[in-house]
């Protein structure tokens, strides 16, 4: 088959062609032609050696901002209760970096930058957290959540921890909870001061100047957008990825894809002379109303609360059976702002297809936690089908998954995943006896499981509530909108189109997500023409910011579209 799907999808940046460079050679020439002091701040993850050595020769002085940290055993001690013994779970860290910083170090540090600019030397501040020591020429080296975490699995360190043979799901953790927050918000409070951007995801650096990254992102929230899709083998994982997204047919299965995940993707800023890879989250914490609009703002403030995924398991085998954490207790234990509410809605299915979802009529709960107690233990093999409901699942079925709520997709499905965005907040119950592609158990959180699971969710319950609870909202000749959720528990509207036109949306001042189910290809237009035409194919995610206004969905390809719409119920926004 043909593949359409993007996997590099790139954001236009206008006027900004001579503002991009690439290479060591490049970067080196910028910083040798800066100003001194020379401020090299960068993100955990992007390597520090690789830059210095490439730029370091004709300063003077060279300051490491490494130095200026608390001791690694205080440290340790003052972030024990977010990193926990837990292997996937902290609880989030709401301090800044300078609650990190030695107030002394830091102090000597300051001194001798500034002893040495007196003396008319030359210096280079490098490192995370370089421009709490001095004013300069401000360089950023940034880095992608995705490849953070790949060079976690290749044995690099937490910045805060020595621990480069750590279960990279450990790593992870202690960066999500704690690096990613104090470094996200250091970015923050710097970002309008930066000279030039430079990308360090790969090993050629790519580098634009402040204003023309600066202007990129003010430009991507006046239109349509897609983040860098990736995608990551699992034990249960499918083949239906390789065909429609063009994967490598070599590797054995592929079972997630995050394709409109802003706290994990990346974007990509195409100067037209080049282009750039960037965080996606730096587009929502310096736009966050623009993006967001003002109401979703409001009540989530500089976070992405809609997230699309995808869970391939055709050709593959079940997900583990699991549940997700009520919105008090994911507050109490862990200290996030709200849950993982979520959905699956079937892209695909073969014949057979099914998911776990809700409980069985009269479960007693003693008796199944005690069963999956032994099952876990290496007894009994856990019989999910005795406890909980198996649906049959075909293609563009809708089930609905209010937190609380136990579920599992089955084998035989491509399950485009609707949910709220906060982390991996799932606990598993049973795995199915199988290990994981490391070659250990995968995680399961019985005791985390039991407090959350609503017993009273059971077959009749979920029928009525949680499976294909579809309405038509309208539909004429040529546009039939559909209502297909999510539940009344949850905080996300989802809306499915379906035209062999075109269909016209007012977002109502709120950011949308939307995928192409069905179809080959369409192009999202302005009616006001605020934006140029955006071309999106078969499966891909895109993001209708709120400054975008009214978007018209017109059909490119010779078969009738479906789209499926996602954005957080409010009031009308004005």
């Amino acid at each position: 088959m043909e593949v359409k799907y993007d996997k590099f999808p790139a954001i236009r940046v206008k006027g900004h062609e001579n503002d991009y460079a690439a290479g060591w050679q490049a970067l080196a020439d910028s910083v040798s032609n800066a100003a001194s002091p020379v401020v090299f701040d960068l993100y955990p993850g992007a390597s520090q050696e690789a830059v210095q050595d490439h730029i370091a020769n004709g300063f003077d002085v060279v300051i490491d901002a490494c130095d200026i940290y608390k001791d690694k055993d205080i440290l340790e001690q003052i972030l024990a209760h977010h990193v926990t013994e837990d292997r996937i779970f902290g609880t989030m860290f709401y301090g800044v970096l300078q609650d990190l910083i030695d107030e002394k170090k830091l102090a000597e540090a300051k001194e001798k930058a500034a002893l040495a600019e007196a003396e008319g030397r030359r210096v280079l501040v490098i490192g995370p957290g370089a421009s709490k020591i001095i004013d300069g020429t401000l360089f950023y080296g940034d880095m992608a959540r995705w490849e953070v975490q790949l060079r976690y699995r290749r044995g690099m360190p937490n910045f805060f921890f020595d621990n480069p043979k750590e279960d990279p799901l450990r790593k992870i953790k202690r960066g999500f909870f704690i690096e990613w927050r104090v470094f996200d918000k250091h970015k923050k409070e710097s970002f309008e001061n930066v000279d030039w951007f430079v990308d360090l995801n790969e090993d050629t650096p790519k580098l634009a100047t402040g204003d023309a990254v600066r202007d990129g992102l003010a430009q991507a929230v006046k239109g349509p957008f897609r983040t860098k899709p990736y995608f990551d083998p699992g034990v249960w994982g499918g083949q239906w990825m390789k065909d429609v997204c063009g994967l490598d047919k070599n590797e054995k299965n592929f079972a997630w894809s995050f394709d409109g995940v802003p706290e994990e993707n990346a974007i990509l800023l195409d100067f037209g002379s080049g282009k750039m890879e960037l965080p996606a989250m730096d587009l929502v914490l310096t736009h966050p109303k623009e993006l967001l609009g003002p109401q979703v703002y409001s009540r989530f403030g500089a976070e992405f609360p809609i997230r699309f995924d995808f869970l391939d398991t055709m050709g593959g085998q079940n997900l583990s059976l699991q549940v997700h954490p009520l919105t008090e207790y994911i507050h109490r234990t862990f200290g996030m702002a709200y849950t993982q509410d979520e959905s699956y809605y079937i892209l695909d299915a073969k014949e057979g297809a099914h998911v776990y979802l809700g409980l069985k009529e009269g479960v007693d709960p003693e008796e199944m936690m005690a069963a999956l107690e032994e099952a876990n233990a290496g007894g009994r093999p856990f019989d999910a089908e005795k406890y909980v409901n198996k649906i049959p699942a075909k293609k563009h079925d809708h089930f609905l998954i209010p937190a609380g709520t136990i579920h599992c997709s089955g084998a035989d499905s491509m399950v485009l995943e609707v949910s709220a965005t906060p982390y991996c907040f799932t606990f598993k119950l049973w795995d199915w006896g199988r290990l994981g592609l490391d070659g250990l158990p995968r995680p399961v959180h019985l005791d985390h499981g039991r407090k959350n699971i609503q017993w009273d969710r059971q077959t009749s319950w979920v029928m009525d509530n949680l499976v294909n609870n579809i309405w038509t909202i309208s539909e004429t000749e040529t546009v039939k909108e559909e209502h297909t959720g999510l539940h009344e528990l949850e905080f996300i509207e989802t809306r499915r189109y379906w035209t062999d036109t075109e269909v016209e949306i007012d977002p109502e001042n709120n950011v949308n997500m939307c995928n192409l189910i069905e179809g080959d290809e369409a192009v999202i237009e302005s009616p006001e023409g605020t934006f140029e035409p955006f071309p999106i194919h078969y499966a891909e995610t895109f993001v209708i910011p709120a400054d975008a206004g009214r978007y018209v969905i017109r059909n490119t390809g010779s078969r009738p579209i479906g789209v499926l719409r996602a954005y957080v119920r409010t009031p009308k926004a004005d």
